[in-house]
């Protein structure tokens, strides 16, 4: 073990990887080194995910593992969702943190660890205050985290949405929006540093700046980004809400050569009583009719969504009408995942009625019914040329994403020559998967 060193694990989604970067961050502007053993690291740090039971069950497993193998004079360190959510079944469950940092606080991580050091070892500190000043008190750090190529940036955090089935307000709080000049700052740090793609997220894009008082607050961000950051040709926006995808957003993302054609909109359901018992946006006509404006304004535009299977109650019926409305619409990308069952959550008093073994035949029947939807939509592309950001290579091949594939989510184009990482190329596509795509290289 050296001293002044960290070991930091990041688990669950690109939001948390922002927080973690960002506490990196400030402990390397403070002398701190990072290293990728545990056994090596005087303080351990483990940002936890909280959301759904299988990521609290595997935030539990990290920090009792590392717990386990603490040496004297090690600190452990939980901080993120779990914290915010569940902190006495952590200090039950793992024996050997000594001390917790919230979701909200995440700027302080360098006081809590002085504080570590400076107390004899005895009970967990805890740092996590109320307040809810996420956004407005973050020491200078760029709050994002860059991946190869592209960057994820936040623009804010916590919601407000009442979707009954969610703990994220439970654990974030509600939208605290970051200042524009502030993100227009992160954003030039980062294409100075060659960033190509610019992945805007928070809990709910569309969502940005209501808080500040703005109206329509994501479309006058993008106004205000774009002309900064003109050396950045991709700018993807992730998680938009059902309902606040304005006719302005729309018509920016048609007329943008940067703002990738890509739609994230998890929908969740779409029979609407679930909608109603999911305290979800019901209005199904105005899902179709703002898809259909977009395929219109927007050519080749790509679609993104989610559904929750197994909501409480849910019948045959309901969905087959899913499964009726995925076929009408044709997306290009699904996430599909059972019900979760998360106490304190306004969905709590409606149980948990949908048996697992139903839950797992919808999701087979809707992830069957999808695959042939996503390789029917990519036997498109054959024959076409797409824009490829090369991710990786290696073995007379190369790895990478077009507009249509956000990282981690989605699928790759998989390109017959070694190019260039990090390189913008044109790629002839000769080839589709359920979820990929094959091409080669197009000598210009």
């Amino acid at each position: 073990m050296k001293k002044n060193t960290f070991y930091l694990a990041s688990l669950g989604c690109a939001k948390n990887t922002v927080d973690s970067d960002s506490m990196a961050v400030l402990l390397e502007e403070d002398g701190y080194q990072a290293v990728e053993k545990p056994n090596n690291a005087e303080v351990l740090i483990v940002n936890t995910c909280g959301f759904i039971q299988s990521a609290r069950q595997e935030s539990i497993e990290v920090l009792r593992e590392l717990a386990e193998k603490k040496k004297t004079g090690q600190l452990l360190v939980a901080a993120g969702c779990l914290t915010e959510r569940s902190r006495e079944l952590m200090v039950n469950s793992v024996p050997g943190i000594d001390g917790f940092i919230g979701t909200r606080r995440w700027m302080d991580i360098l006081d809590l660890v002085k504080h570590l050091k400076d107390t004899s070892v005895g009970a967990p500190q805890y740092h996590i205050p109320e307040s809810a000043t996420v956004g407005r008190d973050e020491k200078g750090v760029v709050r994002a985290a860059v991946q190869g190529a592209s960057a994820y940036l936040k623009i804010a955090d916590g919601c407000r949405r009442p979707c009954a089935f969610c703990s994220i307000p439970l654990i974030k709080g509600t939208t605290v929006s970051r200042p524009m000049e502030v993100i227009l700052e992160d954003a030039v740090i980062l294409q100075d540093s060659g960033v190509k793609e610019l992945i805007l997220i928070a809990q709910d894009t569309t969502d940005y700046g209501v808080d500040l008082g703005m109206k329509d607050g994501l479309a006058t961000l993008l106004e205000a980004l774009l002309p900064q950051i003109p050396q950045i040709p991709w700018v993807r926006i992730l998680y938009s809400y059902p309902g606040y995808v304005t006719d302005r957003l729309i018509d920016l993302m048609a007329t943008s050569k940067q703002i990738l054609p890509y739609f994230d909109i998890p929908l969740q359901h779409a029979h609407p009583d679930v909608l109603k018992r999911m305290k979800r946006p019901a209005d199904m006509d105005w899902v179709r009719r703002t898809i259909e404006k977009m395929r219109k304004a927007i050519p080749d535009l790509a679609i993104r969504t989610t559904f929750i299977v197994g909501y409480p109650d849910e019948t045959d019926s309901e969905f087959s009408a899913l499964l009726d409305f995925m076929q009408e619409i044709q997306f290009d990308h699904v996430g599909a995942f059972p019900f979760s069952f998360e106490p304190g959550t306004s969905s709590e008093p409606l149980g948990d009625t949908v048996s697992e073994s139903v839950k797992q035949e919808r999701i087979q029947a809707l992830m069957s019914l999808q695959e042939s939807i996503s390789l029917m939509r990519n036997q498109a592309w054959i024959g076409k040329h797409l824009t490829v950001l090369i991710e990786g290579q290696g073995d007379g091949i190369s790895v990478g994403r077009s507009f249509r594939d956000a990282p981690e989510i989605d699928g790759l184009v998989i390109v017959e020559n070694e190019i260039e990482v990090g390189s913008l190329v044109p790629v002839l596509i000769n080839g589709a998967m359920t979820h990929d795509l094959t091409g080669s290289l197009v000598i210009e």
